[in-house]
């Protein structure tokens, strides 16, 4: 994720914000659950740097998602992002997860930046109808808007939420500065997702802490977290959300999807093993952690 990053983050504050005042009340509405859902994981499964550590060694190209869905129990699918996938594919990524394992599909940019919403009813349709048939391993479906993309553009999202399948559980990540800036028209948009149960995105990254805007819409968590190579300052960050995940669990949050960019995909896994580990302390849930690979066994894998 280059969105933000900075080579220099020496004078950083990242330190979390407080809850926007909506948040609160967005959770006071939903029944905590006895145990809530925990979705960690990764932009990627073809890491091939993993092989020999989190992946067997020999593993193949075709083999890589069954192995990365071993370790991790969901995937920020940035592939969706640039085509959309056929049956065949759906059908491939499918028969190599496990249950219990989700995917979330970004948005085609030929949706969210070629034609900025407009016109876009024939791909929608053709994306949502793909990633449907993923059934029970579909988690989230998220529309990434361009950094240029405002609150000036409202009228052009309102009318694509209108229109989206309410089938397809989704999630928006907005990046112009303006849509963190209280207005109107921004005032009227959260609502619009808290009405129509589309979750927020929340970007944690160095060179745009107004991202960090802190307000759920839904009783679901979606956070995106640009690491800096396990520095210092990584693990303060994530000991950060340990605390305020919990303090939203308690408030009634039903589910946590987190994912991990690190600028070397070697230093992810490690990454959401400490963040696993905090939370465990602060819930006590006991989550599944990431394994290296000791070696291949020929014939495990179907």
């Amino acid at each position: 994720m280059d969105f933000g990053r900075l080579p220099d983050i020496s004078k950083v504050d990242f330190s979390l914000p407080q809850d926007h005042p909506a948040t609160q009340q967005i959770l006071a509405r939903s029944q905590r659950p006895t145990r809530p859902s925990f979705y960690l994981g990764c932009p990627t499964w073809s890491n091939k740097p993993w092989i020999g550590s989190y992946y067997p060694a020999g593993a193949q190209d075709a083999q890589l998602l069954y192995w990365y869905a071993r370790q991790f129990n969901t995937l920020e699918m940035n592939t969706t992002h640039y085509r959309i996938p056929d049956a065949s594919a759906i059908h491939r990524w499918r028969q190599a997860v496990p249950t219990g394992f989700v995917f979330c599909p970004k948005l085609p940019q030929i949706i969210s930046h070629d034609q900025l919403l407009q016109n876009v009813g024939e791909p929608t349709k053709l994306f949502c109808d793909a990633i449907l048939g993923l059934g029970p391993s579909l988690g989230m479906a998220f529309l990434q808007l361009p950094p240029f993309f405002g609150p000036d553009e409202w009228p052009l999202l309102e009318k694509f939420l209108l229109h989206f399948p309410k089938e397809v559980p989704l999630a928006v990540e907005l990046r112009h500065e303006n849509w963190f800036k209280e207005s109107k028209v921004t005032q009227k948009a959260f609502e619009t997702l808290a009405e129509r149960q589309i979750t927020t995105i929340i970007t944690d990254v160095a060179g745009r802490r107004d991202v960090l805007h802190m307000r759920l819409t839904t009783s679901t968590a979606m956070i995106r977290f640009n690491g800096h190579g396990l520095v210092p300052s990584d693990y303060t960050r994530l000991q950060a959300w340990a605390d305020r995940l919990h303090q939203w669990l308690e408030q009634g949050l039903h589910t946590v999807y987190f994912f991990m960019h690190q600028k070397d995909i070697l230093d992810a896994p490690p990454a959401l093993v400490y963040l696993m580990e905090e939370l465990d302390k602060r819930t006590g849930f006991q989550l599944p952690r990431p394994q290296k690979v000791q070696q291949f066994i020929q014939g495990q894998l179907f």
